[in-house]
């Protein structure tokens, strides 16, 4: 084999890890793909890992014991964060996007893949620490956030839906309150997605009286599936008081329903914290 340069172990090294969000590689794989010493791939990686922080690409972390090794989480600096939310609040902030029962049009958003991406990433980084083994969230709009929010994670999707489908197998079906109306509505989730003792983070598209995201958790507990956390992209300020507590959004909705000219959006408070 013809010796590899520093420069071409770089590249490649930034890629396998960039391209794996969250997983673990031993430094022997490594050392094995590029035929180096232990001494000089811990060399390469720590200049990675500088390089990364230097300018908020993600976090390049060592870890250790037995099945240890190395992996690269996606992150973005607080800052830049709030600069991009900041740019979609007044993008959002526009009164005919406001819609019937005090809703908020985002479908352009969410469909835009940059987007949702830098969305999946500043959600990943509030909950690298809980070490979800999924992303749940309910069809049919919060499924890319939750999907780019798993990506970042390097776990699976999962998708609560309004009616069981024939080739998912047998199904859990669960009736719940929604937080907005009051109606009662239908969740199910088949018996194969999810194990009992695995955990789950929820990430939706917009949360308004939290009935959705009771149900989410509701749906959980019938597999004996632990809930870390509950994320989103949007929140209304009203109500104050949600069906569930602790919830992390994006950005902050406050309008009056039959007036669209009070419409605002801003970014959440934590994102200034």
């Amino acid at each position: 084999m013809d010796k590899i340069h520093r420069y071409e172990r770089m590249a490649a090294l930034t890629k396998l890890l960039t391209a794996s969000p969250n997983r673990i590689f031993t430094l022997s794989h490594f050392c094995d793909l590029f035929g180096a010493a232990k001494s000089t791939m811990s060399e390469d990686i720590d200049i990675l890992k500088d390089v990364l922080a230097r300018y908020e690409l993600g976090k390049l972390d060592t870890v250790t014991g037995a099945a240890g090794g190395v992996r690269f989480r996606p992150s973005m600096g607080r800052a830049e964060a709030t600069r991009m939310i900041g740019t979609l609040c007044r993008e959002l902030n526009q009164p005919s996007r406001l819609l019937a029962g005090g809703f908020l049009y985002l479908s352009d958003i969410l469909s835009t893949p940059s987007v949702v991406r830098a969305m999946g990433v500043i959600l990943a980084d509030q909950f690298y620490e809980s070490a979800p083994d999924f992303v749940l969230t309910m069809e049919t709009k919060g499924i890319p956030v939750a999907l780019m929010t798993a990506d970042a994670l390097g776990v699976p999707l999962v998708i609560a839906r309004r009616v069981s489908n024939v080739y998912e197998g047998s199904a859990v079906n669960i009736n719940y309150v929604t937080g907005s109306s009051g109606h009662i509505e239908t969740m199910s989730l088949s018996r194969r997605a999810v194990k009992a003792g695995q955990r789950a983070l929820i990430v939706d598209d917009f949360i308004k009286g939290g009935g959705t995201a009771r149900g989410m958790i509701d749906l959980m507990d019938e597999f004996s599936v632990h809930v870390v956390g509950t994320a989103f992209v949007m929140a209304t300020a009203s109500p104050e008081q949600k069906r569930i507590q602790g919830e992390k959004s994006l950005m902050v909705m406050d309008a009056h329903p039959d007036n669209p000219e009070t419409l605002l959006v801003k970014p959440a408070a934590w994102l200034n914290d």
